[in-house]
């Protein structure tokens, strides 16, 4: 028996609430007009971040152990080090900022940017992590 082909409308199924988008927009209140494009956490997104942040956790934890001012610099520079990695990790567009004239690119942003702006960024990918306020200071 030959089996009529389907009819139903593939669109159908995608209004019916089956689309989840892997990237979220951001808009900024530090700088009007500006939004930011966030990845959001996936099991193998979690994975790879889970990799790239294991070791310099460990390395972080270490150096804040240390008592003399060398280790907390080493652990200050490291926790920065981290928060870089978050950056690359979610942030993946920047729109409507210019940097020197240029369309702004989260490398760029990073870079050039304005600090208020970075630090913007990195709480939203943070709070799309789930990491807590506490954690996000840290």
């Amino acid at each position: 028996m030959l089996r009529e082909p389907a009819t139903t409308n593939w669109w159908w199924r995608l209004d019916n609430g089956n689309v989840w988008e892997s990237r979220t927009t951001v808009t900024s209140a530090a700088i009007p007009g500006v939004e930011m494009v966030i990845a959001r956490m996936t099991f193998g997104r979690r994975l790879a971040l889970m990799r790239q942040v294991r070791d310099l956790a460990a390395r972080i934890e270490f150096f804040e152990a240390g008592r003399d001012e060398k280790n907390r610099m080493e652990a200050s520079l490291l926790g920065a080090e981290m928060d870089r990695l978050y950056l690359a990790w979610g942030l993946e567009e920047v729109r409507g900022l210019l940097l020197d004239g240029v369309p702004a690119t989260p490398e760029s942003l990073v870079e050039r940017g304005p600090e208020a702006l970075v630090h913007e960024a990195l709480a939203a990918i943070k709070a799309e992590c789930g990491l807590t306020e506490i954690e996000r200071k840290n």
